[in-house]
C-alpha cells in the first residue's frame, strides 16, 4: 500500500491469509501470525540471537514495523475533474510518548480536518462514510472522506502551505487526471511532489479493498429489489467474495467502463463523454443551478415525460412488433421541438430529462458491454451516483428489465 509516498506492509493484520483485506479489532490479531504476534516479515531483519535480553528484544520488534511506516498524517487523494477526493486516516492508538513527540503543525492538521465537516464553503467532510477502528499499516484508526470542487484546489493548496505540510512530508499520493494536470502548482505553491498513481489502478484496488474492510456497518455492496417500485423498492446486501468478472463502470465528469478479471487483469472496454460532468453542465445551462446537489433537488421535483418523446408518443401506444413498450423513451428532449411544449415545461422537468437522458445513454453503453464482454455482474461506482437514488434505481431497473433478469446492477455504500 502506498501512503505520503512510501511503500507500507499491512503488518499490523489488515492482510488475511487468504489475500483479502479485513478490518481488525482495536488490540486483536490472529494467533501465530508474525506480523502480529511481533515477528519480523520478510527478511527485513535476522533472527534474534538467543540469550538477548527481553527488553532489547520486544524494543527491536515494536520499531522495526515503525520504520517501515511513513511518517504521519497519511493522506490519498484523487484529483478529479469536477472533484477532489481526499482520503485521510486519523490515528487512534497514539501513544503517549507519540503524543509528547508530535510537532504542532501535525496537532493543528489533525485538528482541523477532524472537527469541521465543512472547510470554506465548499469543502465537505463526508461523516456518514467514515470507516471506524480501521487498521491500517499496524495502526488503529478512523478513515476520513473529504471532497471539494477541482475549481478550488489553490484554496487547497493555499491551506497546505498556511499550515506547513511540507514540514511533515515532501511528496503526497495522487490520482487522477489532476495528479498530471496540477503537478506544477503542488511543487510551487505547497512544495509538494506528487507520486502519480494510475487512477483505474486506484479504482479496482479500492474496489475491492474498501468491500473487504467496511464489514462492521451495513454491507458495502448492494443492489435494489423492484427497484420501481415506491413501496416494495427495498435495498439488498450482496458480497464480493467472488468478484470475477465483473463490469466496473465508474461514472465521474465522463464514464469508463472496464471488464475486470482480476485485480491485475483488466481493460478498459469503452466509455463515454457523457457522464456526471455532462449534467450538471447542462442543468447550469437550463436551470441556473449551480451545484450538483441543487440540480438532483430540482430534477427529484421534474417529470421527464413533459420533455421526452415517448414511444407511444409516436404510435399512440407499444411498438409491439419488436417488444417497445410506450412508456419507452423514443428521443430525449424530443418535445422541446414544439414551442407550445417548450413553453409548458418547468426547470424542474428539465432537469429531470437531462438526468434520465445521460442515465440511460450510460446504462444503454453498459449493456451492449456486458453482452460482448459475456459479464453478468456489474459495479456502478464514481461520484456521480453520490446522493443520486434517481439515477440508481433507473440504472438497475434498465439493466434487470432489458436483459430479462441476467444482468444486476450492483452499488457501494462508498463510490469510490
Amino acid at each position: 500500500m502506498e501512503l505520503n509516498g512510501c511503500h507500507c506492509e499491512d503488518e499490523g493484520g489488515t492482510e488475511a491469509d487468504d489475500g483479502e483485506t479485513r478490518q481488525q479489532t482495536p488490540g486483536k490479531g490472529r494467533a501465530g501470525d508474525p506480523r502480529i504476534d511481533g515477528g519480523i516479515e520478510g527478511g527485513a531483519a535476522g533472527p534474534m540471537e538467543q540469550g538477548e535480553p527481553s527488553e532489547r528484544r520486544a524494543r527491536h520488534t515494536a520499531d522495526s514495523p515503525r520504520k517501515s511506516r511513513p511518517p504521519f498524517p497519511w493522506f490519498g487523494m484523487d484529483i478529479g475533474g469536477t472533484l477532489v477526493k481526499l482520503v485521510y486516516f486519523e490515528p487512534k492508538d497514539i501513544t503517549a510518548e507519540e503524543e509528547q513527540e508530535e510537532v504542532e503543525n501535525l496537532k493543528s492538521i489533525r485538528k482541523y480536518l477532524t472537527s469541521n465537516v465543512a472547510y470554506g464553503s465548499t469543502g465537505i467532510r463526508d461523516v456518514h462514510l467514515e470507516l471506524k477502528d480501521l487498521t491500517l499499516c499496524g495502526r488503529t484508526g478512523n478513515l476520513h472522506f473529504i471532497r471539494f470542487p477541482t475549481q478550488d484546489l489553490p484554496a487547497f493548496l493555499q491551506m497546505g502551505r498556511d499550515k506547513h505540510f511540507s514540514s511533515l512530508h515532501t511528496a503526497l499520493c495522487a490520482t487522477g487526471g489532476g495528479a498530471y494536470k496540477f503537478e506544477a502548482d503542488f511543487r510551487m505553491m505547497a512544495d509538494l511532489q506528487l507520486l502519480k498513481l494510475d487512477e483505474l489502478d486506484c479504482l479496482i484496488r479500492g474496489v475491492l479493498y474498501i468491500d473487504s474492510v467496511n464489514s462492521s456497518g451495513p454491507s458495502e455492496c448492494y443492489y435494489f429489489e423492484n427497484p420501481t417500485d415506491p413501496v416494495h423498492c427495498i435495498v439488498k446486501p450482496y458480497r464480493l467474495e467472488n468478484p470475477y468478472p465483473l463490469l466496473l463502470v465508474n461514472i465521474g465528469s465522463g464514464v469508463s467502463i472496464l471488464a475486470v478479471h482480476s485485480k491485475d487483469n483488466f481493460k478498459r472496454v469503452t466509455g463515454t463523454s457523457l457522464g456526471g460532468g455532462t449534467f450538471l453542465g447542462l442543468c447550469c445551462l437550463l436551470t441556473g443551478c449551480s451545484t450538483f446537489e441543487e440540480a438532483l433537488e430540482m430534477a427529484s421535483r421534474g417529470e421527464s415525460t413533459r420533455v421526452d418523446k415517448l414511444v407511444r408518443d409516436i404510435y399512440g401506444g407499444d411498438y409491439e412488433r419488436f417488444g417497445l413498450p410506450g412508456w419507452i423513451v423514443a428521443s430525449s428532449f424530443g418535445n422541446m421541438m414544439c414551442k407550445e411544449k417548450r413553453e409548458s415545461v418547468s426547470k424542474e422537468d428539465l432537469a429531470r430529462a437531462t438526468l434520465v437522458t445521460i442515465t440511460n445513454n450510460i446504462g444503454s453503453i453498459t449493456r451492449m458491454c456486458a453482452l460482448n464482454e459475456n459479464i453478468e455482474r456489474v459495479v456502478f461506482v464514481g461520484n456521480f451516483l453520490r446522493v443520486n437514488t434517481l439515477s440508481m434505481k433507473l440504472l438497475a431497473y434498465s439493466m434487470e428489465y432489458w436483459s430479462a433478469g441476467r444482468l444486476k446492477a450492483l452499488f457501494l455504500q462508498h463510490e469510490v
